[in-house]
């Protein structure tokens, strides 16, 4: 088994190549718009129908080589299935497969399908990029212009996967706002950092949106791109560790399933900066990143029901018997019935780490009462006395 990854490198690009890059990522966005038309008017999703309908019209309209219209016809395709509404394509990516791109790892160069031909450029890559490439024959790539107008291009390379075992360990992980992530074993990732860095990028938002001018749109830009980017190397740390963790411990992630839960928090009366905050949270993102570094790694991960793990008491099982109340208190949780005191977020991981044993272990006991099992004596009969 593999897990395809992307490799991101950075290409050397001297200036006499940058019109031709632009040119053909230009007649490449334009090629994906009118095949959008077509397919919208014809209301036509498939593939292979699509093809026959547009490759010749587009090609000669673009003047692009074979194999970027195939792909300009797959990527419309792609997104189409990716998102409910497609917006026009703009020229920022040009999609490359085997026969528009060759990787050489001897010399650590690429050389790459334009519309004026076949052009090889130096990459400017560390010793993480050349590790993840040594060995590998890439099928697919992707080259992209940032913001800055630097060019990379992104690797697809399969890498190999260990074999998850059964194991009847579980880590159970509580996501969250205050707390990104919280785990049954005790480790905890604060959000307020996260938190204080969106707040402030947008109140800097809100003055700069004020000015509508060419010169703030393109700030904006730029501090959208520092959030994202500060975002994705905080949920890379935290799903880093979380795999290493249980990794040690021979043990399975289990996650809540939060699908849909944005909707069904906006439903609720919330003031603005708290619908913006719930906005923000990139809990899905930290999900992919768990799940593909477990993949690599041979950790299982799997997805219990969130119902009632924040309100029900992981020492005796116990819930509020009248609905609507609960016996957490922001970060404290106490249970009325057993007295029981902990961390509220580590009780909800404990109880994540409890459905995950049962569905990893279906003969173990999962949720049992704490109390209970403490009475059982030594003949293993109940001792209710």
């Amino acid at each position: 088994m593999t897990q395809p990854i992307s490799v991101k490198c950075k290409l050397i690009v001297l200036p006499n190549f940058r019109g031709e890059i632009d040119r053909t990522m230009e007649g490449f966005a334009n090629a994906c718009n009118q095949i959008l038309e077509v397919a919208k008017r014809e209301n036509c999703w498939n593939t292979t129908k699509l093809h026959h309908l547009v490759y010749k019209p587009v090609r000669e309209a673009t003047g692009l080589k074979a194999n970027h219209v195939c792909q300009a016809i797959r990527r419309v395709i792609g997104n189409a299935k990716a998102v409910k509404q497609i917006h026009k394509f703009r020229p920022t990516s040009v999609g490359l497969d085997i026969r528009t791109f060759v990787y050489k790892g001897e010399t650590q160069s690429v050389g790459v399908t334009l519309m004026c031909g076949r052009v090889e450029f130096k990459l400017s890559i560390g010793g993480y990029q050349i590790a993840l490439l040594r060995g590998q024959s890439p099928t697919s790539a992707t080259l992209n212009k940032t913001k800055r107008g630097d060019y990379n291009i992104h690797f697809v390379v399969d890498i190999p996967t260990q074999p998850t075992g059964k194991t009847p360990r579980v880590i159970g992980v509580d996501l969250g706002r205050r707390d990104i992530a919280t785990t049954s074993t005790g480790e905890s990732w604060s959000g307020k950092q996260i938190q204080n860095v969106r707040d402030r990028y947008s109140c800097v938002r809100a003055n700069v949106q004020s000015k509508r001018t060419r010169l703030f749109r393109r700030l904006l830009r730029r501090l959208s791109g520092r959030e994202q980017r500060f975002q994705e190397w905080l949920n890379h740390n935290i799903s880093k560790q979380l795999v290493q963790e249980s990794k040690r411990m021979n043990a399975s992630l289990a996650f809540e399933d939060l699908t849909n839960i944005r909707g069904s928090l906006n439903t609720k009366p919330r003031s603005k900066i708290e619908r913006r905050r719930t906005n923000n949270w990139a809990f899905y993102q930290l999900r992919l990143f768990v799940g593909y570094k477990a993949n690599i790694a041979g950790v299982r991960v799997m997805f219990v029901p969130p119902a009632y793990t924040s309100q029900t008491c992981s020492r005796c099982g116990h819930i509020h018997p009248i609905k609507g109340k609960s016996y957490r208190n922001g970060k404290v949780f106490k249970c009325g019935h057993c007295g029981f005191e902990h961390d509220a977020d580590i009780n909800a991981a404990k109880n994540i780490a409890a459905l995950g044993a049962s569905v990893s272990c279906p003969e173990s006991p999962g949720m049992t009462c704490q109390l209970l099992l403490t009475n059982v004596n030594v003949n293993g009969m109940l001792d209710l006395g």
